[in-house]
This record gives C-alpha cells, sequence and structure tokens, in this order.
C-alpha cells in the first residue's frame, strides 16, 4: 500500500468504504447513511485523499457476495490501537468464517477471563469489520451481543448467516436468541 487514501466501492450489502496508509489499511466502513457521508467520514477518521480502492475492496465485495477469505494476509496498521486492542483483533481474527467465540473466550486466550466486557468494547472500536471479523464475537448466554457497523445486529446476522454460521450445527443447542 501506498501513500495515505480512501475509496469507496460496491459490494452486495452496499457502498463500502476502506482507508489505507503506507503500514497498511487503516480502516473499513460498512455501508452507511450516504456515499458523501462515507466519504466524509473516511476523511475526518483517517485523512488522506480520494483514489482508486486497493485490491483488498475487491476481495472484500467478493467475500460479502458470499466467497470465502480469511483476510490474514491484509496488512493493518495497528499503530492507533492500544496494545490490548491489537491483541483482541490478533485472537479475533484467528476465528474461522462459520464458527463464533465469546468475548469471554477471547478474555480467556488473552490471559484474563474477566475482561470479556474490555474485549466488547475493544471490538465496538474496531476499525476493520469483515477484516477484523468482530461479527464472529457472541455472548456467553449464545445471544448475538452488540455490533457498532451501521445496521447493528442485522448486519452482524447477515455477515454470520453468510459464513454458515447460524447453522443449526454451529449454534449450541438453545443459543439462539435475537
Amino acid at each position: 500500500m501506498s501513500a495515505a487514501g480512501f475509496a469507496l466501492f460496491d459490494t452486495a450489502i452496499g457502498p463500502c468504504g476502506l482507508a489505507w496508509g503506507p503500514a497498511g489499511l487503516r480502516g473499513v466502513l460498512l455501508p452507511g447513511a450516504s456515499a458523501e457521508a462515507m466519504r466524509a467520514q473516511l476523511r475526518r477518521r483517517f485523512g488522506g485523499e480520494e483514489a482508486a480502492p486497493p485490491a483488498a475492496a475487491a476481495r472484500i465485495a467478493a467475500f460479502l457476495a458470499g466467497e470465502a477469505d480469511d483476510f490474514a494476509d491484509l496488512p493493518l496498521d495497528l499503530a492507533p490501537v492500544s496494545a490490548f486492542e491489537a491483541a483482541v483483533y490478533r485472537e479475533t481474527r484467528a476465528i474461522p468464517a462459520g464458527e463464533t467465540a465469546t468475548y469471554g473466550a477471547i478474555a480467556a486466550r488473552l490471559g484474563d477471563p474477566h475482561q470479556s466486557r474490555a474485549v466488547g468494547q475493544a471490538l465496538g472500536r474496531n476499525p476493520w469489520p469483515i477484516v477484523i471479523p468482530c461479527h464472529r464475537v457472541t455472548g456467553a448466554d449464545g445471544k448475538m451481543g452488540g455490533f457498532s457497523a451501521p445496521g447493528g445486529r442485522a448486519t452482524k446476522l447477515k455477515l454470520l448467516e453468510l459464513e454458515g454460521a447460524l447453522a443449526p450445527h454451529a449454534l449450541p443447542l438453545f443459543a439462539y436468541a435475537p
């Protein structure tokens, strides 16, 4: 990736946005209120000039159309996030498509199972939805939990459905509750 920039691109769920810089992706936006609002948000949060989208945009669009991709090779600019957030994002990125993990399980993998709320807060600030698949993280009781991207839980459910994580064999018995 080169100089800082951002772009909007079309996907099966609506226009998404990407921001990048020399160190990697700086952010991903899921569909928002309008293209102009999304441009303003990308410009305000990440800076740079609007440019042609990098190859990552085509991969995200393909994913949102149903193609599998774990995005593990996409470089991320982690400079703006804390060490704890980076650790949460690393653990979340390791959750395979079609599977889910709980906030508590991620906290336990980080060494303190009582930090599930902090994990949820870090995921609520996730600048890379889809690439860091925060939609794959649920509450311990099987509830979906929050989702800070536009569309909230409905978007989270759509993404989990797309990956096959809502298939009956992928959920614990009686776990799903909207």
